[in-house]
């Protein structure tokens, strides 16, 4: 069975394999807890403190609640490093992600593809 499949959201091209997952991975990040019907539980507490000024406790938050949403609504990824590329005060961020990815994690499969996966997630300006 192929990783899994989807559209991208900026090209409407098909999207697989790792471009699919930061493609997911964006989606979680940058989806309030709570926004989504039937699915209340799913997204990242990010877009409730993106809005705070970025000290030290703010960006500690902002890694915690990556790691906790990334555990639990993304299979086929492990977090192993975090990063803010950019963070301002219109409320842009962005992060570099790196950690393992597992092609076939959503079906149960957590062999790793690539131990060593790194991409940028732009969560844009959450505040707009």
């Amino acid at each position: 069975m192929p990783a899994s499949t989807g559209l991208s959201r900026t090209t409407e091209a098909i999207s697989t394999g790792w471009d699919h997952v930061v493609q997911s991975i964006g989606v979680i990040l940058t989806t309030p807890i709570g926004s989504r019907l039937m699915r209340r539980e799913f997204g990242s507490e990010i877009p409730e403190l993106i809005d705070r000024p970025m000290t030290d406790a703010t960006i500690l938050a902002v890694y915690a609640a990556a790691v906790n949403a990334l555990r639990r609504w993304e299979p086929r990824f492990r977090l192993t490093r975090c990063q803010i590329q950019l963070a301002t005060a219109t409320g842009e961020l962005s992060l570099e992600i790196v950690g393992a990815y597992m092609s076939r994690g959503h079906l149960g499969d957590y062999t790793v593809t690539n131990d060593n996966a790194v991409g940028i997630v732009q969560l844009g300006n959450l505040a707009a």
